[in-house]
């Protein structure tokens, strides 16, 4: 329907009216204009109190029976007037407001539904990839270089490229007091001729400023050394079946009375030969360059105490090598090291510390007496026999552990095994191995 066509709406007389002109096709639009119209009665009018949506009532001379009046018939108006009408634009307010909140409810409903349904086509066209199960490795800790004489981390991570340097120091009262063996990752003691003992320092991670004194070779020398993988040997001389026996082992033999060795020596002040002489490690490494192989292990290490071991069961130890080296080892908790003692007198080195160690290993061997004269008051060397098999006491964390030295070649070392059939582990650190005669109580103290 266009603004021009008609519409039906009821005007305040409640007539029938054409809206603004007759509509296309009726029969009025056939009509002559001089064909005379009917003029309808006019209806009657209403009181002017009765209701707007009261009936009229029929005129007082009307007949009793006559017909009630018809209904007014809506008036038929255009859009246009519609829209002009105050009194439609007044009645449709609360139509218009229901309207628009119905428009708003449903373009809500409407974004609800696109977005509920964007979601599920992004959800749907958007493949999520099913958990792949990740394996987590745990990197290993890294392995730390251990020193092969003492089972303590390597200096500065690397074990040095150099090998085991053994060195001779005499034990003789005179000698003392000693220098560097604190040092010294081991530091094995021998018996001599004249019931005295004499020492050979080995150094491999450490190194020393300076070490001594110097003394002459012994045979038990040999086979102390030909365990440590051609190690380096300086001395200071020995007789000459000694020499030649040095010079025939499996170990580099340095003897400063022989050509340029000498130039190694420190004279030290305010001792006098054959006590006086003493180096520094440096400057025998110097004497082989070449040998950058370090040795193979010679002992197993464990932080850990070998099974069946007694608490404070070794607080020290006694080894009466003679009178002149009656040694005792005594436990120190503190430092968690044995600390020597000649005849009850603290052992102090040149710079005043203790003579210390972590572990203290007390092999008894075999010895004889040979037939080389070794001194000019006629003492005989004496021979040490080095591989077989004797007791073991072994002095380890305040515990004494007892058990069997074994010991196949002069090559090879010494294995330790426990009464009960376990092998003996050492505490990593510096380790002192005594060597004592067939004969020689040894006495481990509880604490």
């Amino acid at each position: 329907m266009t603004d021009d066509q008609p519409s039906l709406s009821s005007d305040d007389e409640g007539a029938e009216r054409p809206s603004d002109g007759p509509t296309s096709g009726s029969p009025a639009s056939s009509e002559t204009s001089d064909t005379p119209k009917e003029t309808p009665p006019a209806p009657a009018k209403a009181p002017a109190n009765a209701p707007a949506n009261a009936p009229a009532k029929a005129p007082a001379n009307a007949p009793a029976n006559a017909p009630a009046a018809a209904p007014p018939l809506p008036t038929i108006l255009s859009r246009k007037q519609a829209n002009q009408d105050p009194a439609r634009h007044k009645s449709g307010k609360p139509h218009a407001v229901s309207l628009v909140i119905g428009v708003v409810v449903v373009v809500l409903m409407g974004a609800m539904i696109a977005l509920f349904t964007t979601t599920g086509s992004r959800a749907a066209a958007v493949k999520v990839p099913a958990p792949v199960p990740t394996t987590v490795t745990v990197a290993p800790a890294p392995v730390v270089p251990t020193c092969p004489l003492t089972g303590v981390p390597a200096p500065g991570g690397a074990v040095p490229a150099r090998p085991a340097l053994g060195i001779k120091i005499g034990n003789y009262p005179n000698d003392r007091p000693s220098s560097g063996l604190n040092n010294a990752d081991i530091v094995f003691e021998e018996p001599v001729e004249g019931a005295i003992t004499r020492l050979v320092a080995v150094f491999q991670c450490q190194s020393a400023a300076l070490v001594g004194d110097l003394r002459s070779a012994r045979q038990p020398d040999s086979g102390i050394l030909s365990q440590l993988s051609d190690p380096l040997f300086v001395h200071a001389g020995g007789i000459p079946p000694v020499i030649a026996l040095m010079k025939s082992s499996p170990l580099i033999d340095k003897n400063l009375y022989e050509g340029d060795n000498g130039s190694a020596t420190i004279q030290q002040p305010g001792r006098v030969e054959p006590y006086s002489t003493f180096v520094n490690t440096a400057s025998l490494w110097a004497f082989d360059p070449t040998n950058v192989t370090p040795p193979a292990p010679i002992f197993q290490f464990s932080n850990t105490l070998p099974a069946g071991s007694v608490p404070r069961s070794g607080a020290s130890v006694h080894v009466p090598f003679s009178g002149t080296s009656d040694v005792t080892w005594t436990w120190n908790p503190t430092g968690g090291n044995y600390l020597r003692s000649y005849a009850g007198i603290p052992d102090t080195l040149l710079d005043g510390a203790r003579t210390a160690a972590t572990n203290v290993v007390i092999m008894t061997v075999q010895t004889s007496a040979g037939t080389w004269v070794e001194n000019d008051q006629g003492g005989n060397e004496v021979l040490v026999t080095t591989a077989g098999s004797g007791p073991l006491v072994v002095m380890r964390n305040g515990v004494v552990i007892t058990g069997t030295w074994n010991r196949t070649a002069l090559t090879s070392p010494a294995t330790f095994t426990a009464a009960n059939g376990a092998p003996i582990t050492l505490q990593p650190g510096n380790t002192w191995e005594e060597l004592v005669p067939n004969g020689v109580t040894v006495t481990p103290i509880p604490g």
